[in-house]
């Protein structure tokens, strides 16, 4: 077909050219293209798509993002693809939820549709995805305009120089292939979703385009709002945050940053107020809600407006039975009311970022947050594409959810060997996030050293907490090795358990008695609640986790396929005895009868 054709210029090189790719990873669609979107009007491209798997990467070679549309009776040429015709997927969705045949294909993927639209001569117009697994290239009526990296953060496109009136056509190539110098790499302990699975938008402006509006307390402060706007095309800015304050900010070279005189009623869980905020310059305008609140640390303690603060949490993955990776608000929902009914103040939510709506809900319910980036296992910590790689999603996860009183914590990976490569990479991203966000604790999940039962990992000199997973009575046998690991590490700053638990199949597959019951299950959660209960170091816990969820790794007679960890199954609705044991424990610590 197109081998021969003046799109793919030559046979030889589309068949045989191993650099086809090159061209199209230019990795300009990052944090640097983000734009402020809250309260802007919105114009979904949410819907079905055609669609067209591409294993062997034949649209790169073939450059079938410049075919234009031909009905087949016209055609002189036999296509391997039709762009314009033929099936369609829903979007957002998975590819692996939608067929059989795709539930393990792990390769490129071609998203085609038709946007109609009327360019404003005055204006501008952005394309936000929300999020595509993992390297997603877009192309606009044949122009490859810009690639990102990265499986959960989202991702902006000026469109304003290529739209033309009329049919446009957009295409995307999405590709979620594992690679060792990805982030995450190769092996990881959940399902390696692919396709388009958040929502896609259309956002238009005027010429003057907020980039970002920063609002929070000024660093050890309760009657300072520091503020921080960017802009292009404006000298000044206003704010007003209703009931509190309007101000003018004036700009120099289009960034804005003040502190100003200001008592807001303070953001808690127990009292979760947030303020209407409004930010114009020129003719565009921005809003938000946003809490205000400290948190800190101090010894061995977490501040949450100046009182010491246990956290009472559970960790989640983005996992769904029917619908993979993709959230909808009723799943969120569901998921904050079972954290309530666990008498939860905090969440992890591992080991990506989540969906932006979860921060949102937080801020509204009253949920404390983890917010991390997949720095998992074994990350190539040495190669400088890595690390650029983890350091924009850290910075995309931070400019997205900066407003979020709800964020408390950025983590910046998860079970890593301690190297020097790694040290110098991931106390890299330390300083990147206290740069970015000074609001914030910084936290990592750490290893520890189970000959010497210390804490000897060199990151936590750049943490504000140290986050271990410990699977006493699971993985490992001897509870009393917890309060040895204390006694011998002697910690100078909170150690948060940020996993532990047991799997429980409660299926008809699932045993009775021993491992993988449920009665095991709760066995182990007795003796960990019991014995975290005399652990003065630690300052809160994230058990693993709140559903069971897909992970191809987990191939046991009693997984198949699912970690099976959940309090609740996949169903998100059948509890299974452990949750009723740490909601349990959990009102005990909110009633200050936690510790023994």
């Amino acid at each position: 077909m197109l081998e021969r054709s003046e799109l793919a210029e030559n046979a030889l090189a589309a068949l045989h050219d191993e650099g086809y790719g090159s061209a199209y990873d230019t990795r300009s669609l990052n944090h640097q293209t983000m734009i402020f979107t809250g309260g802007r009007p919105v114009r979904s491209l949410d819907g079905d798509w055609n669609f067209c798997v591409d294993l062997l990467d034949t649209g790169l070679r073939q450059k079938w993002f410049a075919m234009q549309p031909e009905t087949p009776v016209n055609r002189i040429e036999p296509w391997d693809y039709d762009p314009y015709m033929g099936e369609t997927v829903p979007v957002p969705s998975n590819w692996q939820i939608l067929q059989d045949k795709w539930y393990f294909f792990e390769g490129g993927s071609w998203y085609t549709r038709a946007v109609d639209l009327d360019p404003d001569p005055d204006g501008r117009l952005f394309l936000r995805v929300g999020a595509a697994s993992y390297d997603c290239k877009v192309f606009l009526n044949g122009k490859f305009l810009g690639n990102h990296l990265g499986a959960s953060t989202p991702f902006f496109v000026e469109l304003t120089d290529h739209a033309q009136p009329g049919r446009n056509w957009l295409m995307l190539f999405v590709d979620n292939r594992r690679q060792a110098d990805r982030v995450p790499m190769q092996n990881t302990d959940w399902f390696n979703y692919g396709g388009v699975y958040r929502e896609v938008s259309l956002f238009e402006t005027p010429k003057t385009v907020i980039r970002d509006l920063v609002l929070s307390l000024a660093p050890d402060s309760y009657d300072r709002i520091s503020v921080r706007v960017e802009v292009e095309g404006a000298d000044h800015a206003h704010l007003d945050i209703k009931g509190l304050i309007q101000i003018d900010i004036p700009l120099v070279d289009g960034v804005g940053t003040i502190e100003v005189e200001a008592s807001p009623q303070l953001w808690s869980p127990e009292n979760p107020h947030l303020y209407d905020v409004t930010l114009t310059a020129g003719a565009d305008e921005v809003r938000d809600r946003v809490g205000f609140r400290q948190i800190q640390r101090r010894g061995t303690d977490i501040l949450l407006n100046g009182k010491p603060i246990w956290l009472r949490g559970i960790a989640v993955h983005e996992d769904d039975r029917e619908l993979g990776k993709v959230t909808n608000e009723a799943d969120l929902i569901r998921r904050f009311d079972h954290a309530r009914d666990l008498n939860c103040n905090f969440m992890r939510l591992a080991h990506y970022p989540h969906h932006e709506r979860a921060a949102q809900l937080a801020d509204e319910r009253g949920i404390l947050i983890w917010a991390e980036i997949p720095v998992y296992w074994a990350i190539d910590f040495a190669n400088p594409a890595t690390r650029a790689d983890a350091e924009n999603q850290l910075a995309e996860l931070i400019r997205r959810d900066r407003n979020r009183a709800s964020v408390v914590i950025w983590s910046i990976g998860n079970e890593n060997a301690d190297t020097d490569a790694r040290l110098a990479f991931m106390s890299g991203l330390a300083a990147q996030a206290r740069a970015m966000d000074p609001t914030r604790l910084i936290a990592a999940a750490c290893l520890v050293n189970h000959q010497t039962l210390r804490i000897e990992d060199r990151l936590a000199d750049h943490l504000d907490i140290i986050g271990i997973n410990e699977y006493y009575g699971w993985y490992d046998e001897d509870f009393d090795d917890l309060e040895r690991i204390g006694r011998n590490s002697n910690p100078d700053r909170p150690v948060v358990i940020s996993e532990t638990g047991a799997d429980a199949d409660i299926t008809a597959e699932g045993p009775s008695e021993g491992l993988f019951s449920e009665a095991y299950q709760a066995e182990i959660y007795r003796k960990q609640t019991s014995t975290l209960a005399r652990l003065g170091y630690v300052k809160g816990m994230s058990p693993w986790i709140l559903y069971d969820f897909r992970t191809e790794r987990r191939q046991g007679i009693y997984q198949r396929g699912w970690n099976r960890k959940g309090l609740i199954a996949a169903d998100k609705v059948t509890r299974k005895a452990a949750f009723d044991i740490l909601a349990e424990f959990y009102a005990r610590h909110a009633q200050g009868q936690g510790h023994e």
